[in-house]
């Protein structure tokens, strides 16, 4: 199973890059590091391994990302759960971050 993750910067209108990324599985009732990482430049991690169907959530350190940058930020960290159904599917989850905001869908 693919999955890849992209997070834009929308208060500078641009990628943000170094944004730590932690890939967790649910199992049971607990959650469980799958793998982890940084965005690159162009603000992409690609290749993350979920492995199976299941319930998944990304954590993205958005806080050290915006102190890094002496920007003050509301939330100190940004997670997003879903769930994947067909691990057969390249699964893509962005991010448009602000430092009071932040979106996210199920891109392609």
């Amino acid at each position: 199973m693919s999955l890849s993750t992209h997070v834009l910067d929308a208060s500078v209108g641009r990628p943000a890059a170094g944004v730590a990324v932690c890939l967790e599985r649910r199992d049971g009732g607990d959650w469980s590091p799958a793998d982890e990482g940084r965005t690159d430049a162009d603000g992409r991690l690609k290749g993350l391994s979920a492995g199976a169907a299941g319930d998944y959530r990304l954590l993205f350190g958005t806080g050290d990302y915006f102190a890094q940058r002496g920007v003050e930020a509301f939330h100190p960290e940004v997670v997003v759960a879903f769930r994947i159904t067909d691990p057969a599917e390249h699964h893509h989850v962005p991010l448009l971050l602000s430092p009071y905001s932040y979106t996210t869908y199920r891109g392609s």
